[in-house]
């Protein structure tokens, strides 16, 4: 089937009241058991990579997995820069071959955020190629990025937000932090649905990994339309290798615990893409 654009999928989600999961990859094992749940669940699915993660290997490198895996699946397959940090990394990206482009200003004050993300959707414009923003500051720590504590998105800016950028999907602050959560969060799951009745772009949740399936089910209904994980894959992934070499310590061929891992992350995407009820909407 080959790549599908970001606000293609986003916009049926939106239509169909689901969400479309979207899954932080590290390496090629990783990739594939994403794509490979997504086949077996019938489910559209967004592989993305955050701006350390293509640090290690570049851009190019992880198209040419995305485009492999994508045109030998059978559902929409979506390649997706998470946390662009900068307007030089977007235009790498898109040049090689991204079919959705985010741009995190959220730490810029509004004016500059605006300008910065309506900057890079006029780059991928002509390209046709979609654009996330992000106001509101979502916490933790995902690779190089580090937030302080999450920020609620004031619905105002929001709607500022997205008249003056042209933006295709917003990602909104509502009480959610990237990494571990050493506490249950409190998400303000009622500011979802105030958003959702003042915007008309699909709302993105980020630092998803640790919430509960019924949270993260309580946003969808309330209007999420994507739903990102990232640190809980890696931690499936660590945990197969882990696994294996605790019972083999003297394996050395990559590919027996590559394959242990590969099957921990595919299991765990499927039970996510359940949650966000995209399974069966390819």
């Amino acid at each position: 089937m080959s790549f599908v654009t970001s606000k293609q999928v986003l916009l049926k989600a939106q239509e169909g009241g689901y969400a479309v999961g979207a899954f932080n990859v590290e390496n090629m094992e990783m990739a594939q058991a994403v794509v490979e749940a997504a086949e077996e669940m019938r489910a559209p699915v967004i592989l993305q990579t955050t701006p350390s993660t293509v640090k290690y290997a570049g851009v190019e490198l992880y198209f040419a997995i995305g485009k492999t895996l994508a045109e030998k699946a059978d559902v929409p397959v979506v390649l997706h820069l998470d946390h662009g940090n900068s307007f030089e990394l977007c235009v790498r990206a898109l040049r090689a071959g991204y079919t959705s482009i985010m741009i995190d200003g959220s730490k810029l004050p509004l004016a500059d955020n605006i300008a910065l993300t309506k900057r890079v959707v006029e780059l991928c414009d002509p390209a046709d190629v979609p654009v996330e923003g992000e106001i509101g500051r979502v916490g933790g720590k995902e690779d190089d990025t580090v937030c302080g504590d999450a920020g609620y998105t004031v619905p105002e800016e929001a709607v500022r937000f997205e008249r003056e950028t042209g933006l295709s999907s917003m990602a909104v602050g509502v009480g959610t932090a990237h990494g571990v959560y050493k506490k249950t969060p409190v998400l303000n799951t009622a500011l979802v649905g105030e958003l959702k009745g003042r915007l008309t772009v699909p709302m993105v949740l980020h630092g998803a990994s640790g919430l509960s399936d019924e949270a993260i089910r309580e946003c969808i209904r309330r209007g999420i339309c994507k739903v990102n994980f990232a640190t809980e894959l890696r931690i499936a992934y660590s945990g197969g290798v882990k696994a294996v070499l605790g019972e083999k310590p003297d394996t050395f061929d990559p590919k027996a615990y590559g394959k242990a891992a590969r099957e921990r992350v595919k299991e765990l995407v499927e039970n996510r893409m359940r949650v966000c009820g995209c399974d069966g909407k390819a």
